[in-house]
């Protein structure tokens, strides 16, 4: 049992650092009322674990911290991230189904942040509509991507949990 407690850290630790990472070297294009974030696509890794539930959730808040945000920003977008994990999670079983939550999480928090927090004069509506564009992008195109490919060699990475 303890070899599995280590394992979860271990994979939540390497998730958390990936999201940052990538979160700061595309910082550039994962900020603002439209924004693309690259680490975004990493939301579909709960289908494959429940390690990366915490591991989404601890490195939206530092990568986001490190990315310059305000506290508003730090709180609700990780808070978004972390909706969005659980929500892919409890969608495991259905494959096609995986980046939704992260699409429809952030798509309606992250407009109040930007327009509450930062003060973008721009419509909610058209600020769902471009944040959730850009999370069809990374979660929907990218995270797809990733899901076929870890799913290719899911025994070398991740035990599976969706069966």
């Amino acid at each position: 049992m303890k070899n599995t407690k280590v394992t979860f850290l271990v994979q939540s630790a390497a998730i958390a650092a990936i999201y940052v990472v990538l979160t700061v070297v595309f910082a550039p294009f994962g900020f603002g009322e439209v924004q693309m974030r690259v680490s975004e696509a990493l939301t579909i890794l709960p289908y494959f674990t429940p390690a990366a539930i915490p591991g989404l959730f601890i490195g939206c808040l530092i990568g986001n911290t490190l990315g310059g945000a305000i506290p508003l920003d730090i709180i609700f977008g990780s808070l978004a991230t972390l909706t969005a994990a659980t929500g892919t999670y409890l969608l495991r079983k259905h494959r096609f189904l995986a980046p939704v939550p992260p699409v429809v999480a952030n798509a309606l928090i992250v407009p109040f942040v930007l327009r509450y927090g930062y003060g973008v004069p721009l419509p909610i509506p058209f600020m769902m509509l471009t944040v959730g564009f850009g999370e069809v992008l990374s979660c929907g195109v990218m995270g797809m991507i990733l899901l076929f490919a870890l799913e290719r060699y899911q025994g070398l990475i991740f035990k599976h949990t969706a069966a």
